[in-house]
Parts: structure tokens; C-alpha cells; sequence
């Protein structure tokens, strides 16, 4: 037997030789799951599909950027339309009322935020246009790229960020084609829901028009209808990231098998520190079982921040190890993670949270006799916080190279 690490000529050869030595390697049961088996499958196949000719031009360094660096989610629009509001709101809990004191952006801000999937927020100052701009890297700043956020301010004069967007987006078809393009219709709280639709109606068919005069049919242009005064902001990011996760059916069919095993009426998977949700079940979402069970996750960080952090003195440590339990603290836990659950008054309907690892959470809507089936409920829910954690761990290396 040799001491001496294997030498490998390139990554690809580590991690095909890493993927043989798992299937080979025995399992503590003896047997592989067949989930882990289907996950493990699953990536083998994407990781080894072959690169159509074309996919990667030697001038697009996309690929490059992406797996050296981070997911990039670039906010982009004009003056005064909320970009940095929005920022600050959903990734730094800043109070909605009070983003009237920020300052407008004077130069692009840089956020790396460390989540499941760790990604960077690029807030673009609005005065600056890059393709005026010829001392601008375009494949620096779009290169890595994850998705293109563009703010349009509901309540101003749009007309002038539509032709804007609509030429960022052409530029983008031609270079970089395949960066989801996300267009954030903002500022529409104070709006009626017909004067709502009918500006969302307006600014589509406008962009889709310049498109298509342009033969770019099926530019892949999202619109969202958004605010920071309500939970639509979040609602929107987490549709934007979803589409940065790899293999995202298989994380929804975990969940949906889960209502449907345990009578759920709808289950969220949430990034705990943004309220971003990047999964749920098949069934139709509304935005009512998402507030709920958002601000369920808040009630638990502030309680978390109280009592959470607190130190045992020697002597408390002493007195809890002692009789009639005779062992440590950490062996007296019955369960290492965090969960709760409590009971909504007005529907009679039971809430449980679930503590998937530091990042993610599983929250889920029950029934009203879900208390009949806690033993059995208890169970189906672990086993899917474990096949959470497996799909994490296979998928993880391929997370940052999803776009």
C-alpha cells in the first residue's frame, strides 16, 4: 500500500474517481438507499453529459467564472427605482420604512452572502450606463453571471428603463445568452390590482416586441410585480434563485411526497437567514400560507437570539450532570436540531418547523388532526431532512455552477 496521494491530471479525473470510490465503498446498513442510490445517479449522469459543440465559445469565460467564484445576482435599473432598498430589505433585514434614509448608489456595491448556496448581490449604480462606458469589463461583470435583475420603478415614468432594459437585453442574447433575465416591476404596494396588471401588461409587450423584432423570441425575460412593504419581494427572489439550483424537481418531489404521505397542506424549504424559499410541495402556492409561515421563522430567530446564546455557569453544569441523570448535557438531547410547532387560533391549523442544517429550514402547514399522527409524522419528516442533507452533499459542488 502507498502513502503517496493519488495524482489526478485534471479535476474531472478527481471527481470521477471520487463518485467510483463511493459506489464501491460499503454502507453502514449494508445496503445504499435507493434515494441516495437515484441522487447519486442524478449527478453522475450531469456531470458526465458531453459539452454540445457551441455551448462554450473560447471568448465566453461564463464557465470559468462560475466554477472559480460565486452565483451573481446583479441588480440593475434606473435612479430611484429601489434596487438598493431591495437589497438591503432581503438580505439585510433593514425595516422597510427605513430605506427612505439610504442614499442613492454612487458605485457598485458588493455583497457576498453566505447560504446554502453562497452567491454575491451586485447593486449597479442607475447613472451609469455600461455600454457607454467603454473602460467596463462586459465579461467581468457578466461573465460569472447567475441572473440580471432589473428594477422598474411602477409609480414614475417608465418608458425610458424599458428602452434601456430592452437594449441590455439584446446585448446580453448576442453575448451570453443563457443569463436568466429577472425584470422586478417595483414600487407597486399603492397600486390597484387592475393598474397593477395593466403596467405589468404594458412594459411585456413592449420588451416582447423589441425582441421579437429582433429574433429573439424566447429570450428567457421573467416579470415580477413587487414591493418591500409586503412579502412579494421575497416571493420573487426565491422564484430568481430556484432557478439556480440544480435537479430543483427532485427537492419539490421530496416535498410533495411529504404532504402527501402526512396530509400537509403546503411545506416550504426556507433559507433562514434571507426568508427565501428554494423549494416547495406541487400543490398551488398563496401568498398567505407564505406569510404565515415567513413570519413563523422571524418568532423563532428572535426567540433563538434571546435564549439562544446563553452560558450555563460550573456550577448549573454541574447540578443538570448530576443525579438522577448522571450524564453529560449533550447526550441528554434528545434532538440536536431545532424544531417546533404550534397551533394557528383562527384556522385551528398546527405550523412545524423543522431545522434542516445552519441555512435551511423545512416549514410546513398541517392539518387539524395532524396530532392524531405525530408519531408518524415525526418519522416521514426525518427521513426527509436526511434526504435533504444527502441531496445537499451530492449536489453541493455543482450548486455554484448552475447558471
Amino acid at each position: 500500500m502507498s502513502l503517496s496521494p493519488p495524482i489526478y491530471d485534471s479535476p474531472a479525473d478527481r471527481q470521477l474517481a471520487d463518485l467510483n470510490a463511493l459506489r464501491r465503498s460499503p454502507v453502514r446498513s449494508g445496503v445504499m438507499s435507493p434515494a441516495r442510490l437515484k441522487l447519486q445517479l442524478l449527478y453522475e449522469q450531469s456531470f458526465q453529459e458531453p459539452i454540445k459543440k457551441g455551448t462554450l465559445r473560447p471568448a465566453d469565460p461564463a464557465a470559468g467564472a462560475l466554477e472559480k467564484g460565486k452565483p451573481r445576482l446583479l441588480l440593475m435599473g434606473q435612479r430611484r427605482s429601489g434596487k438598493s432598498s431591495i437589497s438591503s430589505v432581503v438580505f439585510h433585514k433593514l425595516a422597510p420604512n427605513e430605506t427612505l434614509f439610504l442614499e442613492s448608489t454612487a458605485r457598485i456595491q458588493k455583497d457576498t452572502m453566505s447560504s446554502f448556496m453562497d452567491f454575491q448581490i451586485w447593486d449597479f449604480p442607475g447613472q451609469i450606463d455600461v455600454y457607454d462606458n467603454p473602460s467596463f469589463d462586459m465579461d467581468a461583470i457578466f461573465g460569472g453571471l447567475g441572473a440580471l435583475i432589473w428594477v422598474i420603478d411602477a409609480q414614475d415614468d417608465y418608458l425610458e428603463a424599458v428602452a434601456r432594459l430592452n437594449v441590455t437585453i439584446l446585448a446580453l442574447q448576442r453575448s451570453y445568452p443563457n443569463i436568466n433575465i429577472e425584470v422586478f416591476i417595483h414600487k407597486v404596494d399603492g397600486l390597484s390590482d387592475d393598474y397593477k396588471l395593466d403596467i405589468q401588461r404594458d412594459i411585456t409587450i413592449r420588451i416582447q416586441d423589441e425582441l421579437s423584432d429582433h429574433g429573439f423570441e424566447n429570450a428567457p425575460v421573467t416579470f415580477h410585480l413587487t414591493s418591500i412593504y409586503n412579502h412579494s419581494i421575497f416571493e420573487a427572489f426565491s422564484k430568481v434563485i430556484q432557478k439556480l439550483i440544480p435537479r430543483l424537481g427532485t427537492l419539490e418531489s421530496m416535498l410533495t411526497n411529504l404532504c402527501r404521505t402526512c396530509r400537509f397542506e403546503k411545506a416550504y424549504l426556507f433559507d433562514v437567514l434571507s426568508k427565501i424559499y428554494i423549494a416547495t410541495d406541487s400543490a398551488t402556492a398563496d401568498m398567505a400560507s407564505y406569510e404565515i409561515c415567513s413570519d413563523y421563522i422571524d418568532v423563532i430567530i428572535d426567540i433563538t437570539e434571546i435564549y439562544g446564546t446563553w452560558q450555563r455557569s460550573d456550577d448549573g453544569r454541574k447540578r443538570l450532570e448530576g443525579e438522577p441523570w448522571n450524564a453529560k448535557l449533550e447526550d441528554q438531547v434528545g434532538c440536536s436540531t431545532a424544531e417546533s410547532c404550534l397551533v394557528l387560533h383562527d384556522s385551528h391549523k398546527p405550523i412545524m418547523l423543522r431545522e434542516v442544517d445552519r441555512y435551511l429550514a423545512l416549514v410546513a402547514i398541517m392539518t387539524d388532526d395532524s396530532y392524531d399522527r405525530m408519531p408518524l409524522v415525526n418519522m416521514n419528516v426525518e427521513a426527509v431532512v436526511e434526504g435533504l442533507t444527502e441531496f445537499f452533499d451530492i449536489t453541493k459542488p455543482k450548486i455554484n455552477v448552475a447558471g
